[in-house]
């Protein structure tokens, strides 16, 4: 005997709710498997529940190998309808080599600001040092530039309320 169609909105109770998402996530990964096996299909499913956790179900060995060729078909297929795309074909490359840049600069940023010293050797400590001397000495150069700039402002501007100071001054 089967039910009728159920209405397709949210579960109000969370106990209900809660319920209805664990036959239904079990159900949904037994049909993902069913599929793969009786149609030899390459299949990965992943399901978040509402509380963050992660279910997942894949057809091969890794979920890695579905979701790289998944984002080389989706990918390929874009370039097709948008041109302008297959010029971004190299975009995981330059991601990789990007975020190890990242990684490095993140690293020397610590570095400069005193964390993270402990595996460093002698030579490299040194290395940092003559490094963080070097740009002291041009942020002192830069400053005591904006300093002369400024004083040189003040006098110019003195000359000239001074100036304006000793003309007389026209009375309609």
């Amino acid at each position: 005997m089967g039910r009728g169609p159920v209405q397709l909105r949210r579960i109000e109770n969370k106990i209900n709710r809660q319920v209805t998402f664990s036959k239904r996530r079990s159900g949904l990964l037994k049909k993902a498997h069913e599929i793969s096996v009786l149609c030899d299909a390459e299949v990965a499913l992943i399901v978040f529940s509402t509380k963050g956790k992660l279910y997942e179900y894949s057809s091969q060995d890794s979920m890695d190998v579905i979701l790289e060729r998944y984002q080389r078909y989706s990918f390929e297929e874009r370039a097709v309808l948008d041109p302008s795309i297959g010029n971004q074909a190299n975009w995981g490359d330059e991601y990789g080599s990007l975020k190890i840049k990242l990684d490095a600069l993140q690293k020397s940023q610590r570095q400069l600001l005193g964390e993270q010293l402990d595996p460093l050797t002698t030579k490299e400590l040194q290395q940092l040092e003559q490094q963080l001397d070097s740009s002291l000495k041009h942020i002192r150069s830069r400053k005591n530039q904006l300093l002369f700039e400024s004083i040189s402002e003040l006098q110019k501007k003195h000359r000239r309320l001074k100036h304006l100071n000793k003309e007389p001054l026209e009375f309609v």
